[in-house]
């Protein structure tokens, strides 16, 4: 199988799995198994000093506020919201 071949089933990428996961609705992936919240928000395009990231699981919520470097074991189809933590505006 070559990596073209193993690339055309969207699941194989250079030999490894690839991790399908949503940041609010918006699809992302890795081929790394463990990522932290810092990493998960910033391949999102999100800033992490300004957010902290929250992982849905059925109905609950696992918050991970003060714990933006922690390892998370990644699989397929995990869901993920982001909480706008920084400083607003007053008029």
């Amino acid at each position: 199988m070559t990596d073209a071949d193993e690339q055309g089933d969207g699941r194989r990428h250079g030999g490894a799995d690839v991790i399908h996961y949503l940041v609010g609705d918006e699809p992302q992936e890795t081929t790394q198994r463990v990522l932290s919240p810092r990493e998960i928000m910033s391949k999102a395009g999100i800033d992490p000093s300004q957010n902290y990231l929250v992982e849905i699981v059925g109905r609950e919520r696992v918050s991970f506020k003060d714990k933006p470097d922690a390892g998370i074991e990644m699989h397929d189809g995990q869901r993920f919201v982001t909480v706008f933590c920084g400083p607003v505006p007053v008029s």
